[in-house]
């Protein structure tokens, strides 16, 4: 819980009013319209922005947080200069089990530290409530039987057997560490219908819900009106530690939505709209606020797909405000008659109940959406921005696969489009051929409309007597038990069992590239004939490699236009105009065939939002946890032995440590280029999820450990071991480094490799670190648009660290990912106005400085210092982006664990 300080101590302690529910129970809370008497700016305040001004006023204690930090965030200005630094106090922290294994592994190092420093380890404890959803080590090995959940389940066990031990031994060294086991759900949807609670109570003090998570998608839970976004491992960590959040005082982007959504248009459709308009708005960095007439018209779940894309549109939140709707949403999802009351009455006590209307909020900008004007659409093929009209696919298709790789495309010959390839087992395969077709990710999976519509359009596709082809990789993975419950009840489940789209797992699975693999036949035609075969998923993500190595094509789709697709087979069809498929009778079905109705929909939704149901599932967490989960054993007591493993090990980030920072020389003298990549490299791209390439630095250390690649596992399952993430960064095997010279057709060399200076031998990346820090010798990574766009992935950082990487100098940074690389002690600088590497004439195999004067400072002026072969070099201007002052201190003890670890012990 937050802390609430003593009222006589407290510098606006006449904004402490009471408020009463409408059972007549009284609480006290700090006032907003009481501190707007003082403040009058306050009233006109976008709401997320005053939901973060009640926790700076409220955990206002003259140290960490003080008056003049109240005063700044109240009269925040809509076009302001973003200088000031917001030390934010949250209610809460949500892991899901990727990112949540190593942040458990450095609370564990934590402790070994201080007992090495003769300190009592129960100084490391999270300070506010902390959840771990397990979500992301289910793989989807079977699909398509009535089986497929109890064998997937049972692989999964026995994969993360060691990891699952540990997150047992933090549940009982911990007080305030809980975990969600698997077989529930994924984090976001688990966290929309059951961990978040309205208002949070200390004493007789009330204050509302707010959170960071170890996952870009935790924005999920700006749907029903709680502040909270995506942070890295490391951000978190020191969250739960007691350490404010920090972050600039934002712009907030108004998004105003007028009318409603047509007829066979679903929230999906809408978000992957608004994903696009927002990317060309480019609101990285800031708050997204929707508001309006169609805000109010939207149901609660379609509010929650819309914040849970607000990484892919790139803002920090997308929020909508409490109004009835949520309050409705609470209601339906178990909520007990309490804390609905408290939540009303709070909000309304604050005057932050509803969703405003043009002229009542001053936003930093406003932009309007006709929700009229959403048609039917697919993202993709390469990223969630990329919509595409679903009555374009084929034209965009045709289009993108000959077009260069520089334009997104796949640099095919136009007649090799339409060729027909067989595997060795007699299958008949083309490009644009789907090959997984995934009704996956919290995105949609908590959202009963387009859930119901695919087992609906399953139920007519199958009375017309529609197939899909064995070969293609159906699965559905819901983010909670409670889909399954609503599309048994409706009798939705055996249509969608009979087209392939049998249960295979409660988590992530296809949407973070836990697909499993396709059969070794598939795999070979793909490889042997470089075809462009295609996913398609009701996900968030389809980065490259992301959700197969050998599928180059992933489109993001609603769940119904998944299963129409699977039932086409091919990704190069206009469903639009061109027949699903032959049903009975060799009769040609269109989609509008099978396409169900609003009214059809709106029938079953009460089977979808019924509270005992959810009250039930949820209550298993902890009384039925599974027999699986209750197995599972291991290490005892408040300090981690750490045995041997593959899986977990004693994270190096804390070796030598002292309780004195060591930072002497700001700058960096005389490195080596490590690669030069181009725009939009993704956190997949330097810290892959997915599989481990038997051949790569990571699958030989797997290998020379005694484990043999069947047991591999991922990447993902692995962050627990730094052995293996080391050599897995920048190891995504499509990856392009373009220090390596074109081929004479000008496509690029993929994969993680590098040219070691000098000489140019070319080595794996991790090779290469090796040797240069064998040496000595500082490397910098240079990039162009959007470094580390994708999820909050911390070993995108601690990979970069280890490997001896000092900076990384870009043209611009996704928000996580540089605090990431800040928090591990690594400098982000940008190139100021149209450098880029490219237009400097960079190549690799010159020797870099990075000086950066005797004193260091937010967003201050750099030099970057190129010397050429020939001896002759050149200065050119960069920025730094160590944006805050917190942040300077944070690269000065090395980072942000260390800053937080000597204050721990030093306390």
């Amino acid at each position: 819980m937050a802390t609430q300080k003593k009222t006589s101590s407290h510098a606006f302690d006449g904004t402490l009013k009471s408020f009463k529910t409408a059972s007549g129970t009284t609480g006290k809370f700090f006032s907003l319209p009481e501190l707007a008497k003082t403040f009058p700016n306050v009233n006109k305040l976008p709401i997320s922005v005053r939901i973060v001004l009640e926790s700076v006023l409220r955990n206002c204690d003259g140290r960490k947080v003080t008056a003049d930090h109240v005063a700044q965030l109240a009269n925040w200005s809509p076009s302001g200069e973003r200088t000031d630094e917001i030390p934010f106090v949250v209610a809460r922290v949500v892991l899901q089990d990727f990112t949540g294994v190593p942040l458990l592994a450095d609370l564990a190092a934590m402790r070994n530290v201080a007992i090495e420093q003769g300190k009592n380890p129960r100084r490391i404890e999270p300070l506010v409530p902390v959840d771990l959803v397990v979500d992301h080590s289910v793989m989807v090995d079977h699909y398509g039987t009535k089986d497929s959940l109890d064998l997937n389940m049972k692989l999964e066990f026995k994969r993360n057997n060691e990891r699952y031990e540990f997150m047992k031994w933090g549940m009982q060294a911990f007080e305030t560490f809980g975990v969600v086991p698997p077989g529930f759900g994924i984090v976001h949807q688990v966290n929309l219908e059951y961990l978040a609670r309205g208002v949070h109570q200390q004493g007789d003090v009330y204050y509302p819900d707010s959170l960071v998570g170890t996952d870009s998608h935790t924005t999920m839970i700006n749907g029903i009106g709680v502040v909270g976004w995506g942070v890295g491992g490391i951000e978190a960590e020191a969250g739960m530690l007691g350490q404010p959040v920090y972050f600039l005082t934002p712009d907030v982007v108004g998004f105003e939505l007028t009318g409603q959504l047509r007829e066979g248009v679903t929230a999906t459709d809408l978000v992957l709209t608004v994903t696009e308009l927002l990317r060309k708005e480019k609101v990285v960095g800031k708050f997204v606020e929707f508001f309006g007439e169609g805000t109010s018209t939207l149901a609660l779940p379609d509010r929650a797909t819309i914040a849970n894309m607000a990484p892919e549109y790139g803002a920090t939140m997308g929020f909508f405000p409490v109004d009835e709707k949520t309050i409705a949403y609470f209601e339906g999802t178990g909520r007990t008659k309490r804390e609905i009351e408290a939540f009303e009455a709070y909000f309304r006590a604050q005057k932050m109940f509803g969703v405003p209307r043009s002229g009542d909020i001053h936003y930093s900008k406003e932009v309007t959406l006709d929700l009229g004007s959403v048609t039917p659409s697919l993202a993709g093929p390469k990223r969630p921005q990329d919509r595409i009209e679903l009555g374009k696919m084929r034209k965009e298709f045709t289009e993108l696969f000959s077009k260069p790789t520089s334009a997104n495309g796949f640099n095919q010959p136009a007649d090799k489009l339409d060729k027909v390839y067989t595997t060795s087992t007699g299958i008949d395969v083309r490009n644009g051929d789907i090959l997984i077709a995934a009704i996956t990710s919290c995105t949609n999976t908590s959202n009963p409309a387009v859930l119901l519509a695919a087992g609906l359009l399953a139920k007519k596709a199958v009375e017309h007597g529609l197939t899909v082809a064995p070969h293609i990789k159906t699965s559905i993975a819901p983010g909670s038990r409670i889909v399954t419950e609503y599309l048994d009840k409706t009798g939705l489940s055996p249509y969608l069992d009979k087209l392939g789209f049998a249960l295979a797992g409660y988590g992530c699975t296809t949407c973070i590239g836990n697909a499993g693999d396709l059969t070794p036949e598939l795999n070979q035609v793909i490889t042997d004939n470089d075809l462009i075969c295609a996913a398609v998923l009701s996900g968030n993500r389809n980065f490259e490699a992301r959700i197969h190595p050998n599928i180059k094509a992933n489109f993001l789709a609603s769940p119904p236009l998944v299963v129409a697709y699977a039932i086409a087979g091919n990704a190069n069809r206009d469903l639009m105009t061109e027949p699903v498929g032959k049903g009975k009778n060799g009769r040609d079905v269109y989609l509008g065939d099978i396409w169900p109705s609003a009214d059809e929909i709106h029938k079953l939704m009460k089977h979808a939002m019924n509270a005992k149901v959810y009250r039930e599932s949820y209550a298993a967490v902890k009384a039925q946890p599974g027999k699986l989960w209750e197995k599972i054993d291991g290490v005892k007591g408040e300090v981690y032995s750490w045995p041997k493993s593959t899986y977990i090990a004693r994270p190096p980030f804390f070796d030598g440590f002292h309780m004195e920072p060591g930072l002497t020389d700001l700058g960096v003298k005389s490195a080596r280029a490590m690669a030069l990549f181009g725009d939009s490299i993704t956190t997949d791209h330097i810290s892959p999820a997915g599989s481990i390439k038997e051949q790569s630095p990571a699958g030989q250390w797997l290998k020379d450990n005694g484990v043999q690649k069947a047991d591999f596992n991922s990447y993902g399952s692995r962050r627990g071991n730094h052995d293996v993430m080391v050599r897995g960064t920048f190891a995504n095997v499509r990856i392009k480094n373009l220090m390596i010279p074109a081929d004479a057709d000008g496509s690029r060399e993929e994969g993680g490799v590098t040219l070691f200076q000098p000489g140019g031998q070319k080595m794996f990346i991790y090779d290469a670190a090796m040797k240069y820090m064998a040496a000595n010798t500082p490397t910098i990574i240079f990039a162009g648009e959007e470094y580390g766009t994708g999820s909050s992935r911390d070993w995108a950082a601690k990979g970069t660290q280890l490997l001896g990487i000092k900076a990384v100098v870009a043209r611009s940074y996704e928000r996580i990912h540089r605090s990431n690389l800040v928090g591990m002690g690594v400098l982000p600088l940008q190139f100021k106005g149209n450098d880029s590497w490219e237009s400097l004439g960079i190549r690799g195999d010159e020797e870099f400085d990075v000086r950066l004067g005797t004193e260091l400072k937010p967003q201050q002026d750099a030099t970057l210092v190129i010397k050429n072969a020939d001896g002759t070099f050149r200065d050119v201007g960069l920025t730094l982006r160590i944006d805050t002052p917190i942040e300077v201190d944070y690269y000065k003890h090395g980072g942000i664990l260390p800053f937080v670890l000597r204050q721990l012990l030093a306390a």
